[in-house]
């Protein structure tokens, strides 16, 4: 009997995870279809196929909830960036390269996304504790590009990485959206070229000569 215990444990674990989960895709697609307002906690729980009394379980309100999802939006994007860095070498303009690749690319490159990222917006700047996880994602992505942009072979002078991370982060929101939302607009890893090209202008390095190891360089647009 004491050593089933742990198994237990586990999947009770692994359970919860997943209804947590459940709940936060649930809310995106709710907010992606109508806006935070279309996610009632009625509206959550029929798309997650859960009781309503269940969501109070996993998360204190209806607000706490819309947050997780959206910090899970924000998140993900950065954890593809870093996930890609992990399959290239150790130079620093590849690793910097592959964060970029990966930031313009499905899933990420991703006009669901797009949509439910816009369906956020017009509550940030009326709701202190979304501005806040917005705020806290888009410092995680940027500190995260600041970070590899420092270990360029490069002399700077002080506060220009920083410039440069705020620069180079507009730049590919930029390419995200219009990727996204219109992807028969761009020819097959074209919005990864051109990010990797613009990037590597704002920086002075040829980023473009450190693709040949990254996976999926120049992966057809959806």
């Amino acid at each position: 009997m004491v050593a089933m215990q742990p198994a237990r444990r586990l999947y009770r674990r692994e359970s919860e995870e997943s209804r947590r989960s459940a709940l936060i895709s649930a809310t995106q697609e709710l907010v992606a279809e109508g806006g935070p307002e279309a996610a009632t906690v009625r509206a959550i729980a029929e798309r997650a196929g859960v009781t309503p009394g269940l969501i109070r379980h996993y998360f204190q309100s209806k607000d706490e909830l819309t947050r997780a999802a959206y910090r899970a939006l924000m998140d993900g994007m950065t954890a593809k960036g870093s996930d890609a860095i992990e399959g290239v070498g150790a130079g620093p303009e590849e690793r910097l390269a592959a964060f970029i690749a990966a930031s313009l690319r499905p899933p990420v490159l991703d006009a669901g996304a797009v949509v439910l990222w816009a369906g956020y917006m017009h509550k940030v700047r009326s709701d202190p504790d979304l501005m806040a996880v917005h705020e806290a994602g888009y410092l995680a992505y940027r500190d995260a590009l600041q970070k590899l942009i420092e270990t360029l072979p490069r002399v700077t002078r002080a506060g220009q990485t920083r410039a440069e991370a705020i620069a180079c982060n507009a730049l590919v929101d930029g390419l995200w959206v219009e990727g996204s939302l219109l992807p028969a607009a761009f020819g097959p890893g074209e919005v990864i070229t051109i990010g990797l090209g613009s990037v590597g202008a704002i920086l002075g390095v040829d980023l473009l000569a450190h693709t040949a190891m990254l996976p999926d360089f120049g992966k057809t647009l959806p």
